[in-house]
């Protein structure tokens, strides 16, 4: 288990009123996770602005080198561009950088115009590894260490929650519907307290992925859900539904941002008040 957790908010579609910092369109948090004898910090996701990243870096006081692995929540480029230039930042050559196995692939829209979404030239696997990552792909839950792992492929067991946007890609010569199953999240397990998940965009829906850090880690209590949550399109239904679904679970605090959408983090506060945020390019959370 984790003794404590500080959740640094690097990267984000806005910003505080009055920060220095720079906002973008997609997400990057710094995980700093102490387990007893050490600290170690994961960096979840990179946005899409590398420059914009280091330069919110340098304005945090946060230095690229003392971040020990990466961890990729899907291939969208708004989570993955300018991931080798944050290795080349981080400087060394052992930087685990951990993903699902399909994390390549192409992955593209129809609408407005054929565009492909996925992870982009310069990050691909051979740049990965020429800047210092070593790839960790893996269908499978990743413990990165005691208290912090990864969910692998989330079960989709909701009969409401889907990808939320209309996504495609390539198989055999076909073109197919992606149904994001390299979409993870991470679970951390606080000593004492109960569980706090993290998310990039939850493509495989919050419930499901609230479920699954349950089934993995058998704790029933969940402290907080903090990330992504992909509802920015959702019909107001499926939004009824996931926060209904969030409120089953019970979190003592929610912080959503980035692609959850206006309407979606409206019926966050409404359900959980004060115990609601909207997330915020800058923002630090302490857990212990």
């Amino acid at each position: 288990m984790l003794k404590t957790l500080k959740i640094t908010v690097a990267a984000e579609d806005s910003v505080a009123y009055d920060s220095n910092l720079l906002g973008q369109h997609g997400i990057s948090l710094l995980l700093t996770a102490n387990s007893g004898p050490g600290e170690k910090n994961i960096l979840v996701d990179v946005a899409q602005d590398p420059e914009a990243l280091l330069a919110n870096f340098e304005k945090m006081g946060i230095a690229p080198a003392c971040i020990d692995a990466i961890v990729l929540t899907h291939c969208h480029y708004d989570h993955t561009r300018g991931l080798a230039r944050i290795l080349q930042a981080i400087d060394r050559d052992d930087i685990p950088v951990i993903a699902h196995p399909d994390l390549f692939r192409l992955n593209f829209l129809r609408t407005p115009f054929l565009r492909h979404v996925g992870v982009m030239p310069g990050d691909l696997q051979p740049q990965i590894e020429n800047a210092g990552g070593v790839l960790f792909l893996t269908r499978d839950p990743l413990e990165i260490m005691p208290g912090l792992m990864t969910t692998g492929e989330v079960e989709r067991t909701t009969e409401f929650e889907d990808p939320g946007i209309d996504l495609c890609t390539i198989e055999k010569g076909r073109v197919k519907t992606d149904a994001m199953t390299d979409d993870i999240s991470l679970v951390a397990n606080m000593e004492g307290n109960g569980l706090v998940v993290v998310t990039g965009c939850c493509h495989a829906g919050v419930v499901n992925v609230l479920a699954q850090a349950r089934r993995m880690t058998g704790v029933k209590k969940t402290v907080g859900l903090l990330g992504g949550l992909h509802l920015v399109e959702a019909s107001d239904e499926r939004i009824k539904k996931t926060v209904a679904g969030i409120g089953d679970v019970g979190p003592d605090w929610v912080y959503a941002g980035h692609c959850t959408g206006f309407r979606a983090q409206v019926a966050l506060y409404n359900r959980f008040k004060e115990h609601f945020s909207p997330l915020q390019t800058g923002m630090v959370i302490d857990i212990t």
